[in-house]
C-alpha cells in the first residue's frame, strides 16, 4: 500500500481534497511555529495551539449546528405557508365581479375592508365563512376548511366571534349592536 494515510482517505472517498489541504496546512503552520520557535529560544507549545485549534473547530460546529437549524425552521414555515395556500385556493369561494357591499374586518390590529355581496356577507356573520388572508390576498374559505388553516397558521384566519364574553360592567350591554351595521 503505497501512499500516506491521508491519500488512501482520499481515493475511497471518505475525506474531501478540501478538507485534506486544510489538515496538511494545519500540520505546515504547526511545524513552521515549532522550528521558529527553536530558532528563538523559546518552547514550542503544540498542546496549547491544540487546544486553540479545538476549541475553534468545536465553536465553528456549534455555528453551522444552529445555522442549520434556523435554515430547517425556515424551510417548515416556507413549506407551511404554501400548503395553507393551496388549501385556501382549492377551497376558496369566488366574490363576484359585482360585489358591492364593504365588509369591514380586523386583523392584526387593523382594520381591513373586502368588498362582498349580501348572500356572502350574510354567511360571514353567521360564521359560516372565514376569511383567510395571505399577504395582500384575502380569500373567504368554509368554516371547516378554516378550521383546517386555522390549525396550522392561526394568525392568518380571521372569524367572526360570535359568542364574545362581555363585560359584566358594561352599561351598554343591554344594547345589541347588528353585525352587518353599515356605517
Amino acid at each position: 500500500m503505497a501512499g500516506s494515510l491521508q491519500d488512501q482517505l482520499l481515493g475511497i472517498g471518505v475525506i474531501d481534497k478540501k478538507k485534506a489541504k486544510k489538515s496538511q496546512h494545519q500540520k505546515h503552520q504547526a511545524k513552521n511555529k515549532a522550528i521558529k520557535a527553536a530558532k528563538s529560544g523559546k518552547k514550542a507549545e503544540p498542546q496549547q495551539d491544540q487546544r486553540k485549534i479545538a476549541q475553534a473547530n468545536r465553536e465553528k460546529q456549534q455555528r453551522d449546528i444552529e445555522l442549520n437549524r434556523q435554515r430547517d425552521a425556515e424551510r417548515a414555515k416556507t413549506a407551511l405557508l404554501a400548503e395553507v395556500r393551496d388549501i385556501a385556493q382549492q377551497h376558496s369561494v369566488s366574490i363576484a365581479d359585482d360585489a358591492d357591499v364593504a365588509y369591514n374586518f380586523s386583523h392584526e390590529n387593523k382594520v381591513k375592508k373586502l368588498y362582498v355581496t349580501a348572500e356572502l356577507q350574510k354567511q360571514l356573520t353567521l360564521g359560516q365563512l372565514a376569511i383567510v388572508v395571505l399577504g395582500e390576498k384575502k380569500t373567504l374559505v368554509p368554516d371547516k376548511i378554516a378550521e383546517k388553516i386555522e390549525n396550522r397558521l392561526p394568525e392568518k384566519v380571521v372569524r367572526v366571534q360570535s359568542d364574545e364574553v362581555s363585560d359584566q360592567n358594561d352599561p351598554y350591554a343591554d344594547y345589541q349592536i347588528p353585525d352587518d351595521l353599515m356605517w
